[in-house]
């Protein structure tokens, strides 16, 4: 997802902005078993003697594939590469609605869907010269999925994407739609600054997108998803996705039209909940979409300097990486229901389909990755 909050404008009529600038990263995809060697997973930081912190999981760290070789992944995944990551302890489940409510009760804080949006900040995501609009359209709100009532086509992403007034973490689909019942389904319409507000508040941290692939691969290295090879084996559903045709007919086969509660799936082998589908997840990284091929020394060193993520699609873009998925990725598009797969999100916009879980560091953690 690129410049979510930019594309809210071009919905609420603002006309300077392109479907190029601001379209998702995703287009259809067939699937295809991994080809890659299933070299194994070397776990090297025994787990800490001190009690677990409630409601995490102890991460193992070690060395393991990062990324893909597989033929139809997005080129963003590609190449594999091999690293290293310490052993972390990891939220078993997204952060819950419950959970972000209780922040908010004690801290008063406001998301940034819930604030006006600043000109200043968003300017410096669009191309010079850019006019200011109108400020009756600066208004709070976030991107809301609005399935059209029959099939269109996937390229524009308007379609079924709708900037919504109104719309933040407590009104998921606008103002006239609240929480009740979704107490325990995974808090969205979250940005960077949120989440990380939140982990300030519980004294935890977003992970690294390494620390998130490794902890989602769960011990597997070559799987083409977080369990194995097949998407459903034996016909059981693993992870809170899209079936049917995306945008416009979901069958809803797993059981869910939209967000699930956490722990609906079966966890990984290290205990973790959700970590393909339900939401995408944000990470602490800057997105890149050539990360895997410079640390494979294929393409030149970033130069941070200029701007902290590369988006080819978007030179202005300030995006984090989001990893993971959601219910929204299909087998038709945006099939990215994987480890491996990985998007950048704008650091000052959430989405319907955006959250996060944290994680925490042992004492005297080593956080150098090789």
């Amino acid at each position: 997802m690129k410049n979510i909050r930019a594309k809210g404008l071009i919905n609420t009529k603002v006309a300077f902005l392109s479907l190029a600038i601001i379209g998702f990263s995703c287009s259809e995809k067939s699937q295809t078993q991994n080809p890659e060697s299933e070299d194994q997973i070397v776990y090297d930081t025994p787990m800490p003697t001190k009690d677990t912190p409630e409601g995490m999981a102890w991460i193992p760290g070690g060395e393991f594939t990062m990324g893909t070789n597989e033929a139809d992944a997005y080129a963003a995944e590609k190449p594999a590469v091999r690293l290293k990551v310490e052993g972390f302890w990891m939220d078993t489940h997204e952060v819950t609605n419950a959970e972000f409510a209780e922040f908010v009760e004690q801290t008063g804080y406001v998301t940034m869907a819930e604030r006006p949006i600043e000109w200043e900040e968003l300017k410096k995501q669009l191309p010079p010269g850019t006019p200011k609009p109108d400020d009756s359209v600066l208004v709070p709100g976030s991107l809301v999925f609005t399935p059209p009532p029959y099939q269109v086509p996937l390229q524009d992403i308007s379609l079924w994407w709708t900037w919504v007034n109104g719309a933040s973490w407590k009104h998921p689909e606008g103002p006239d739609s609240n929480l009740e019942g979704r107490e325990n389904h995974p808090v969205v319409h979250i940005a960077y600054d949120d989440a990380v507000a939140y982990a300030e508040w519980v004294g935890k941290r977003l992970p690294t997108e390494i620390e998130w692939e490794f902890a989602a691969r769960g011990g597997m290295n070559g799987k083409r998803f977080a369990w194995g090879d097949e998407l459903t084996p034996n016909g059981q559903y693993l992870a809170n996705t899209f079936q049917g045709t995306f945008p416009s007919e979901n069958t809803a086969m797993d059981g869910f039209l939209g967000t699930s509660p956490v722990k609906s799936f079966a966890p990984n082998t290290f205990g973790l909940y959700d970590m393909i589908g339900n939401v995408w997840e944000l990470t602490s990284d800057w997105y890149d979409a050539l990360k895997y091929a410079r640390l494979a020394g294929e393409a030149p060193k970033l130069d941070a300097g200029m701007n902290p993520c590369y988006n080819p699609d978007n030179p202005f873009a300030q995006e984090r990486v989001i990893k993971g998925g959601s219910y929204l990725c299909a087998a038709n598009y945006c099939v990215n229901y994987r480890p491996s797969a990985r998007q950048g999100q704008a650091y000052d916009s959430g989405t319907s389909n955006v959250g996060f879980r944290l994680v925490k560091d042992p004492e005297n953690k080593n956080l150098t990755l090789k």
